[in-house]
């Protein structure tokens, strides 16, 4: 969680850096429709929470009008790299390290290798393709034309936009001759090498994010909070003591078998 920041892609405003700890964002008193930082939690319409697990989107009681990516957020979210937020008709990215722009040498003009992995895939979260996966078996071109894999119809669209294919298991992007090449995690790149747990945004609003079975325990984790309801409760809160219930209940079921035998032997070889 190094060098978080909220950018502001359609507004004439700094970089907002959030580190560790809480972050409110509410109107900006100085300045009609617009927002920054608040000192007071009171005055947050939304609060940014960045602990060692990630970062949580909180919305204040009563605010109505958040969304992630499109969809409404009523309570609370866990974001990744990427995600747009979108507060009072304002957008902000939520962009970090990132990938590096351009592809090291040995990859620059390698062709795929052609060792495809059915289990490596591209997963829509956002847009016309949201919930489908498009393996990695082989090279996807991203494209207005009829012939992409990855077919994005919108006339200021590139024919053929990108390349996504596999190397000895790394996942490459390949610019194809876009405008404004692709947004990875919050910054805009034209090749960069992926890495699992990435998003990828082709023309604003159509999400994808890398998948493969070598994911890291970090990444397998925030994946299982992204499929949390947005409106999901704090983290922290009563469902730790749900699990602690879980973990106790054995040890209750065994306490009641063995009380259960120990009246069944006072019936049995007690005094008559």
């Amino acid at each position: 969680m190094n060098d978080l920041r909220l950018r502001f892609p359609s507004h004439d405003h700094p970089d907002i850096p959030i580190g560790m700890g809480v972050h409110g964002i509410g109107r900006d008193p100085y300045h009609d429709r617009a927002i920054d930082v608040v000192d007071s939690p009171q005055d947050a319409l939304v609060q940014f929470c960045v602990d060692r697990r990630g970062v949580w989107l909180a919305v204040a009681d009563g605010i109505r009008g958040v969304h992630v990516n499109g969809r409404p957020v009523l309570r609370m979210t866990m974001l990744r790299l990427g995600d747009s937020v979108h507060v009072e008709g304002i957008e902000m990215v939520l962009a970090g390290a990132g990938v590096a722009d351009g592809l090291p040498r040995e990859l620059a003009n390698a062709p795929a290798d052609g060792n495809g992995n059915l289990r490596t895939v591209l997963r829509g979260v956002g847009g016309q393709y949201h919930g489908r996966c498009f393996t990695l078996e082989r090279p996807r071109v991203v494209g207005r034309l009829e012939s992409s894999d990855i077919r994005i119809d919108d006339p200021a669209f590139a024919d053929r936009h990108a390349r996504i294919e596999l190397h000895d298991e790394q996942v490459v992007l390949r610019d194809l001759g876009s405008y404004e090449g692709t947004m990875v995690n919050g910054e805009r790149v034209r090749d960069a090498v992926l890495s699992p747990g990435d998003q990828i945004v082709f023309d604003a609003h159509h999400r994808f994010v890398v998948e493969a079975p070598a994911r890291t325990a970090a990444a397998a984790s925030a994946q299982a909070a992204q499929e949390r309801p947005f409106d999901a409760d704090l983290p922290g809160d009563s469902r730790s003591a749900t699990a602690g219930s879980l973990w106790r209940l054995p040890w209750l079921l065994v306490a009641a078998v063995l009380m259960a035998a120990a009246l069944a032997a006072l019936f049995w070889f007690g005094p008559k």
